[in-house]
């Protein structure tokens, strides 16, 4: 059966967010993955995780302006100092909480700015935040999305993603494989994963559309949990989905799609 963390990011969002630790537990899972804590004190997250036995398997570096509607800026070439001290900030937070492994944002593709300049700078980005993880025995992710969901994004499929990480040429950076956002862009799930096992460091899901828990759209989860385990996936895998109800009504496609 499958290894999933709960993002507390879109799950129990109900409650304030260092009350969602302990409601996670209770709901019998043993992980969680959140999108950013820098709001919180490492301690105050610290304590929670250990209260309630919960591993941390994911953050993100820090995006630049989210509510502005910055989605990273990995791609941007006038931030590469904002960039650099973002990754130091993401390792302290990193190695006061236990997780291992980082997932970079790659920003929206500003205007007026040539594709070779935007890869160049992305590239280039990576490779300092590759090394900087490294040195503290973390690994980097880097997750293809959808254009649908945030228009003018940067890296949007896997091809490009492995293209990109053969350049950056680090073998502690992997791709962070969201099935909802490869659905949308690509489809073959199965035979992308499997092929590329090897280089997928983490998995997220969704349903599409409506990106709600599995079995309420058209991706067939239980053939795709089955799948994973044949092929010999034993990462963690993100429950990155918007509850269609309720975080607990909607929970029962966990012994539903994994019988």
């Amino acid at each position: 059966m499958p290894n999933f963390a709960a993002n507390l990011t879109l799950l129990f969002t109900e409650l304030p967010f260092l009350e969602r630790f302990e409601a996670a537990a209770k709901a019998d899972f043993t992980a969680v993955e959140f999108l950013f804590p820098y709001a919180f004190a490492v301690e105050d997250i610290k304590r929670e995780l250990d209260t309630h036995g919960l591993k941390l398997v994911l953050h993100n570096l820090p995006p630049g302006d989210w509510d502005a509607g910055e989605r990273g800026i990995a791609c941007l070439p006038d931030r590469v100092q904002e960039f650099r001290a973002g990754v130091a900030t993401a390792i302290r937070y990193a190695q006061g909480l236990g997780v291992g492994q980082l997932h970079c944002l790659a920003g929206k593709a500003p205007a007026g700015v040539a594709g070779d300049v935007l890869r160049q700078t992305f590239v280039s980005n990576l490779r300092y935040a590759a090394a900087e993880l490294g040195a503290a025995g973390l690994r980097l992710l880097i997750e293809p999305i959808n254009t649908y969901d945030i228009p003018g994004y940067y890296l949007n499929r896997t091809q490009q993603a492995l293209d990109i990480l053969d350049e950056v040429g680090a073998d502690n950076a992997f791709v962070q494989y969201d099935i909802y956002h490869a659905q949308r862009m690509e489809g073959e799930l199965g035979t992308t994963i499997k092929n590329n096992l090897q280089r997928i460091g983490h998995i997220q899901l969704a349903d599409n559309p409506g990106r709600n828990e599995p079995g309420t759209g058209e991706i067939n989860y239980a053939w795709l949990f089955k799948h994973l385990d044949a092929i010999g996936y034993t990462g963690w895998i993100g429950c990155e989905y918007k509850p269609a109800t309720t975080t607990l009504a909607g929970l029962g496609w966990r012994e539903q799609l994994t019988a």
